[in-house]
């Protein structure tokens, strides 16, 4: 059966709903805490039927080192194959810079946060 461009098959899981979801992340994620993040994050980006974009708010994060980047880099993997972009907000100058050194920055779109949307 043919279908129209930008058509939903009902048969198929429905399409990521036009809504941000916000995932706020604090202290250190390293590989001590990277697991504690993982099902959270993941769980964002592959909900069916979730949010069309996720915004990771950094402004809490002291530390991130590979482990923790590479959740973020798989996170955004599964944000692309579910047709949703992962954006970090708020990032930190050692989270920039360990984004830019491992050629990483590219990848995501960066926010910066509104006054007081950080703020618990």
């Amino acid at each position: 059966m043919p279908h129209e461009h930008g058509a939903h098959d009902p048969a198929g899981p429905p399409p990521p709903a036009r809504q941000t979801a916000v995932v706020r992340l604090s202290g250190e994620m390293d590989l001590s805490r990277v697991d504690e993040v993982r099902a959270l994050l993941l769980e964002a980006v592959t909900r069916v039927g979730g949010p069309a974009d996720i915004v990771v708010d950094l402004s809490g994060l002291t530390f991130c080192d590979s482990a923790g980047l590479n959740l973020l880099l798989r996170a955004r993997m599964q944000a692309v194959e579910s047709g949703r972009t992962l954006r970090l907000a708020a990032p930190n100058a050692q989270m920039l810079r360990l984004l830019d050194i491992t050629g990483s920055l590219p990848l995501f779109p960066i926010d910066t946060l509104p006054p007081g949307f950080g703020d618990p």
